[in-house]
């Protein structure tokens, strides 16, 4: 009787390691701000827009008790040397900041300064407004940073951060011409009158939040080359038009 060959079935192969899903550092949250990897080099003639998530539980930022504890922690970063906040708006869930720094480490310790004494202040008023004891995190992951390396690239990054109310529409119905929750009572680039016609429409105690002046040429000189910025100006129209 003759053997019946074994028939030899080629196996699928299956290869490990390289990028799978799941693998890596998991994200703080659902919403992840900032991949963790190495940040890139800073230099000091270059500043860079800040964007920094808060946790959902902490609510809007845009309220006149958070604005208070935001405006205490700036005030502790105020006499940095190294790292200066030049502008700085309060959004729903996220603070919208540009910052200069000498380099790399100044822009860490600088923003661990502040987000630790912004955390701190931030969790005592709502643990006063809801009478529950809240220690849990507030800022929900990493901050992301980038770069601003030219003169209309540091336009479009300071009209973004100041006028970014109109961007999410929260300018509707509010007499004010500049966005309360922002630095931008203290910006003297604006292309309409400012100074005390800006501050008629905001309460009477209303108290400026603490910014520095810019000393990098990009922020003091550079943008001013594409022209001053409208308070009724939308972040992202502009830039738009000189695309198309």
């Amino acid at each position: 009787m003759a053997r019946i060959r074994k028939t030899h079935v080629q196996q699928e192969l299956i290869y490990w390691g390289g990028k799978r899903k799941g693998a890596g550092r998991p994200p703080k949250n659902k919403r992840s701000s900032e991949r963790h990897k190495q940040r890139p080099e800073v230099k000091a003639a270059h500043p860079l827009h800040v964007t920094l998530r808060v946790e959902k539980a902490i609510g809007t930022l845009r309220r006149g008790s958070l604005y208070q504890a935001v405006r205490k922690a700036l005030r502790t970063v105020l006499s940095r040397s190294d790292f200066r906040v030049i502008d700085v708006s309060l959004q729903d869930g996220h603070l919208h900041l540009t910052v200069e720094a000498e380099n790399k480490m100044a822009l860490a310790r600088g923003m661990q300064a502040f987000e630790i004494v912004a955390a701190r202040f931030i969790n005592q008023t709502v643990n006063k407004e809801s009478g529950r004891r809240r220690t849990g995190r507030v800022f929900s992951d990493r901050y992301h940073a980038k770069a601003i390396t030219s003169p209309l690239a540091a336009r479009h990054a300071r009209a973004y951060v100041l006028n970014n109310w109109r961007r999410h529409r929260q300018d509707r119905g509010v007499a004010s011409k500049v966005d309360r929750f922002s630095s931008g009572v203290s910006f003297d680039g604006w292309r309409e009158t400012g100074g005390a016609d800006f501050l008629k429409a905001l309460p009477v105690d209303y108290e400026p939040l603490p910014v520095s002046r810019p000393q990098s040429w990009l922020f003091s000189i550079g943008w001013r080359r594409h022209g001053l910025i409208s308070v009724r100006e939308v972040p992202g129209e502009r830039a738009r038009r000189l695309v198309s």
